[in-house]
């Protein structure tokens, strides 16, 4: 039989094919039913015909049991191979049982549909007409004549019964193919929820984030900063001899813990928003606050036709402003500091500049750090400007001073030409 090797093994199996359809119990049984009621057919009209019970009855019963052995294959039948050699000796059961009288012409019918079912088309075909040369010649050895309808009728059922099992293979075959197909689908479909979960718990992560960085800086902007007044505040009075001490020691103290807390907190979380007053309001009271407190003279200069920037904008400049203040009173030592904010054309500019110790800015722009204690308030200033669309740029050497400048893109900060 030629050998298909893009078809799975076992396919052209008829019982491989079918087994487990319930299409298929019905074939089979419809199949066993046919073969039984021509068996009995064919030996009731062998007997009116004379012909010997002894012969007749054994070639039945030889059918028969080669007929009814197939099932005991199991799943041997499942192999083509196998259900050929089956049908092979199903066959030559038939011819004995032809020997013995032509009304055993009647199981082609059956034969045809099993060559169908089991074998490809080629091999189909050619058992197929063998059987048919049998039919049409068993009359003329047994009778010496036949007739157009021993002829046609044989013809005619055979080239039906070969149709039917290949059109019947066929769809068993288009059903097969559609329940891939929709096992594929079905899949694909799964793993596109999965991907969409995933999708979604990537931007619930980067949300948590941006929130955490967020509120880590303004917490370094805000709440540490306070603690950091509150510190040198302590201290200051200490030094002058108060007769509160102890007080201000437990003062200094709990604010050093808080600010330590608060440090461990900056790392794992994100910024604030502007209050309802103006910018240039804020920023007064930010100067204001560190004049009063650190004794720094403070400049603040702003353009009269500097044009309202978005909420985005002013909570970034705020807060860049809140973190460079922060660092001059913390290590600057500085006695002036000057905050400018001015329209640069194409950008919007703000200037940090103090007069005080400087230290290695070439080091903190290799390396990201301004000291061995710190450095965050510098590279969080420059992330905040950078996710707007912006930079940060750091002046400074040991004795210097430092001038620390940020600029945001128009269009960040949301004014229109």
């Amino acid at each position: 039989m030629p050998n298909n090797p893009s078809r799975p093994p076992g396919e052209r199996a008829f019982i491989g094919r079918v087994a487990g359809a319930g299409t298929s119990r019905a074939i089979r049984v419809g199949l066993a039913s046919i073969t039984i009621l021509l068996l009995a057919i064919a030996a009731i009209r062998a007997l009116a015909d004379d012909t010997a019970a002894f012969g007749v009855i054994t070639a039945s019963l030889l059918f028969l049991g080669c007929a009814a052995a197939g099932p005991l294959f199991g799943d041997g039948l499942k192999e083509s191979s196998v259900a050929a050699r089956w049908l092979g000796v199903l066959v030559v059961a038939w011819v004995v049982c032809v020997v013995v009288s032509p009304e055993f012409v009647w199981m082609a019918f059956p034969l045809w549909l099993l060559a169908g079912f089991i074998l490809w088309l080629p091999g189909a075909l050619v058992l197929s007409a063998v059987i048919l040369a049998i039919v049409i010649v068993a009359p003329v050895l047994h009778g010496g004549d036949t007739s157009y309808a021993e002829v046609i009728g044989p013809l005619v059922g055979g080239a039906f019964a070969v149709g039917i099992s290949r059109g019947y293979l066929e769809l068993l075959r288009d059903a097969r193919d559609r329940r891939r197909l929709i096992e594929s689908l079905t899949t694909a479909q799964r793993e596109t929820a999965e991907l969409q979960d995933e999708l979604a718990r990537a931007q619930r992560d980067s949300g948590a984030g941006m929130e955490r960085t967020r509120l880590s800086r303004d917490i370094h902007d805000t709440v540490a900063q306070s603690l950091t007044s509150i510190a040198m505040l302590a201290r200051t009075a200490q030094a002058g001899g108060s007769q509160h001490e102890a007080q201000l020691a437990q003062i200094e103290l709990l604010a050093r813990e808080g600010l330590a807390d608060t440090r461990r907190i900056v790392h794992a979380l994100a910024p604030g928003e502007l209050d309802g007053s103006g910018l240039g309001d804020a920023l007064r009271r930010l100067l204001g606050r560190v004049e009063a407190e650190a004794g720094i003279r403070t400049d603040l200069r702003v353009d009269a036709d500097l044009p309202a920037l978005s909420t985005a904008a002013e909570i970034a400049v705020l807060r860049t402003v809140q973190s460079a203040l922060a660092n001059v009173r913390t290590h600057s030592s500085a006695k002036r500091v000057v905050v400018s904010l001015s329209d640069a054309g194409d950008d919007v500019r703000l200037d940090v500049v103090d007069d005080g110790v400087g230290f290695d800015a070439k080091r903190w722009k290799t390396r990201g750090t301004a000291g061995a204690g710190g450095g965050y308030g510098l590279v969080a200033m420059r992330a905040r400007m950078r996710e707007l669309g912006g930079d940060l740029d750091v002046e400074s050497a040991p004795g210097d001073g430092t001038a620390l400048s940020a600029s945001l893109p128009r269009v960040a900060t949301g004014v229109r030409e």
